[in-house]
């Protein structure tokens, strides 16, 4: 029998087990890469602010996704993807978080606050990245 807090094709890495169920359980947007790149998951809270769910979009490589969503910096300048807070937590292999404009799937662009790190296993390999966001809304502090 599988798991149902693992997609078709997932990795079964137990940390990312971990995440996704943590993410499925909260109503902060939150989405997950694997350690090859791809985008394995994201909850409800984050497709709300997405504009698709993550049962239409399946899993894709975090290149496709990222340029799907035309990330930018508030100023309008391109934030390239190995800049992006998942990104550096992929690459650099630490936590980042910025501020960033994006275009969500239902072509809405707004402006997010994002969180990333990377998630190490036990023995310190590396299992993919945990990225939380929030829209940033004007006014706010």
């Amino acid at each position: 029998m599988s798991d149902p807090a693992v997609a078709p094709g997932s990795p079964k890495s137990l940390p990312l087990i971990l995440a996704r169920e943590l993410a499925s359980n909260l109503a902060t947007p939150m989405f997950l890469l694997d350690a090859e790149g791809i985008l394995v998951y994201f909850n409800d809270a984050a497709a709300r602010l997405l504009g698709k769910q993550f049962a239409d979009l399946g899993e894709i490589p975090s290149g496709e996704f990222g340029d799907a969503l035309q990330m930018t910096f508030p100023d309008g300048q391109p934030l390239p993807l190995n800049e992006s807070p998942a990104g550096i937590a992929f690459f650099e292999r630490r936590p980042a978080h910025k501020k960033l404009v994006a275009t969500s799937y239902d072509g809405v662009r707004r402006q997010y606050e994002a969180t990333a790190y990377p998630l190490f296993g036990t023995e310190g390999e590396m299992h993919g990245v945990i990225s939380v966001f929030w829209q940033d809304l004007p006014g706010e502090p």
